[in-house]
């Protein structure tokens, strides 16, 4: 293809929600963006949507969790088919885009920080120095 979006036949004002959401690339699959609709969490121009038959047309405002996000988006065109990415990213206006990600720091990272440290060779603790070493750290969790 050479960039341009395919989108639906000109006598088709409006498609499946369930279809649409797929096409754009929200869902993984359409029995997803189904489980979604069928448990009320999608709104379409303010109105709770529970039922995946119902008719999206360009211009509607859909809104919906996805992950730990809330996505708004403004449907721009139907969809023909479910196409590469960038195809499926000109469906659609973002409205509330997604906040810049930030580095996570690495889970070996964060178990290093947490670790307590010993100094270099002096091996493992020993059971009584496991015991001192743990009642110390419930001593500072509890707050006195």
């Amino acid at each position: 293809m050479n960039g341009t979006v395919e989108t639906a036949p000109e006598g088709a004002d409006s498609q499946r929600l369930d279809k649409w959401l797929w096409c754009a690339r929200f869902f993984k699959s359409r029995s997803l963006a189904n489980a979604l609709l069928a448990a009320g969490r999608l709104r379409l121009d303010g109105t709770v949507v529970t039922k995946a038959h119902q008719k999206v047309r360009a211009g509607a405002v859909l809104t919906f969790p996805q992950g730990p996000h809330v996505r708004v988006v403004k449907v721009l065109f139907l969809a023909t088919r479910r196409g590469p990415a960038s195809e499926a990213r000109a469906l659609f206006e973002d409205l509330d885009p997604l906040p810049e990600r930030k580095a996570e720091p690495s889970e070996s990272a964060m178990f290093e920080a947490r670790a307590p440290s010993r100094e270099k060779g002096a091996g493992r603790p020993t059971k009584r120095e496991r015991r001192a070493i743990d009642r110390l750290l419930d001593d500072g969790e509890s707050g006195g």
